[in-house]
C-alpha cells in the first residue's frame, strides 16, 4: 500500500508500483488524507482516504515529495508506527522517510534518503544512523532508500527478499531496467548481478539454470532449448553475463551453499543440497577468488 502526501514526486511513486504491479501476487492500494493528491509535476491523483485491513504481510510505503511540503497528520503516523508494530514493513522513498521518522520509525535504526536531503534527516532525528551515498537500507523491516530512481532498487530488493532473486529478476527483466545492488549490503545475488543485458537468448537459458541449477544441465540440452548451437549459446552467454553457463550454474549453487553453511549447515550437506557429489568441488569453488 501507498500513501500520499500532496506534491508527491511521480517516479518515487510510480517506479515500485511498477515493480509490484509486475510481480506475482501483490495488489496495490493508494490512500492519502486528502484526494484529488496533487503532484509536484502536475498531475492530480486519486487515492482512497480510508486505509484497508492490514496483515503483517502487507507493505506499506511512503513515496517521496518536493522539499517543503509532505506533512502528514498523527493519525496517520501513528497507522504507520503501528503497522510495523504489528509485524509489517514500512518503506520509503527519498523525502518519505521523513515520515517515517516522524512516526518513531528511525530511531535506533539505519536509514538512507536523497544526497540533498541526509544531513537534514540527521539532524531532524539524531537517534537514527543515517547511511549516505547508498541506494537503499534495510533495518527490522523498515527500509528506506535513497529516491528517485532508487526507489525501484528498493522493491526490487524486497520482492527478492520474499520471492527469490530470479524473481526479482524476471521483473527487472520485464522493466528493462538493471537490478543493482546497494553498497552498504553484501553484493545481491548472481541471479541478479548478471541480469545487466538484453539478451533473450542468455535470459531464458539464465531462467532455465536459475530454476534448476542443483541438477545437472548439459550445455546441449540448454543450447536446444534456446535453438541455437552450443558453440553459439556459449558465445552469447559468455558475452553478456561473463561467465560461461557452467561458471554461471557453479556461482549459483556456491551461494546457495554458503547460505546453508551460514545457517548452520555442514559442507558436506550444503554440498550435496546444492547438486554436487561431494564437498571437495564446492571446497575448490568457494576457495576461488
Amino acid at each position: 500500500m501507498f500513501v500520499l502526501t500532496p506534491q508527491v514526486h511521480l517516479l518515487d511513486l510510480a517506479g515500485p508500483a511498477q515493480v509490484f504491479g509486475t510481480a506475482d501476487g501483490y495488489e496495490l492500494a493508494y490512500v492519502a488524507e486528502a484526494t484529488p493528491v496533487p503532484t509536484w509535476q502536475g498531475v492530480a491523483l486519486h487515492a482512497d482516504r480510508d486505509w484497508p485491513e492490514l496483515t503483517p504481510d502487507d507493505l506499506v510505503l511512503v513515496p517521496g515529495w518536493r522539499s517543503g511540503y509532505g506533512a502528514f497528520a498523527s493519525a496517520t503516523l501513528q497507522r504507520l508506527a503501528a503497522h510495523h508494530a504489528a509485524g509489517g514493513t514500512v518503506a520509503s522513498v527519498c523525502a518519505g522517510a521523513d515520515a517515517l521518522g516522524r512516526a518513531g520509525l528511525l530511531d535506533g535504526r539505519r536509514c538512507t534518503t536523497h544526497h540533498d536531503l541526509q544531513d537534514r534527516l540527521a539532524r531532524s532525528y539524531p537517534a537514527a544512523t543515517v547511511v549516505r551515498d547508498v541506494l537503499y537500507v534495510s533495518d527490522d523491516r523498515v527500509v528506506t532508500s535513497a529516491g528517485i530512481a532508487s526507489g525501484i532498487d528498493l522493491a526490487l530488493h524486497l520482492v527478492a527478499l520474499r520471492h527469490g532473486p530470479a524473481a526479482a529478476a524476471r521483473v527487472a527483466r520485464e522493466m528493462v531496467v538493471y537490478a543493482r545492488r546497494n553498497g552498504d549490503e553484501q553484493q545481491a545475488s548472481a541471479m541478479l548481478r548478471h541480469r545487466a543485458h538484453l539478451s533473450d537468448v542468455v535470459h531464458r537459458v539464465q531462467d532455465r539454470i536459475d530454476a534448476d541449477f542443483a541438477a545437472p544441465l548439459p550445455l546441449t540440452d540448454l543450447a536446444t532449448a534456446a535453438g541455437v548451437s552450443e558453440r553459439t549459446l556459449t558465445r552469447l552467454f559468455t558475452a553478456a553475463t561473463g561467465r560461461t553457463p557452467l561458471r554461471y550454474q557453479q556461482v549459483l549453487r556456491v551461494e546457495r551453499a554458503e547460505y546453508l553453511i551460514g545457517h548452520g549447515s555442514t559442507v558436506e550437506a550444503a554440498a550435496h543440497a546444492v547438486g554436487f557429489t561431494d564437498a571437495r568441488m564446492l571446497r575448490r569453488l568457494r576457495a576461488r577468488p
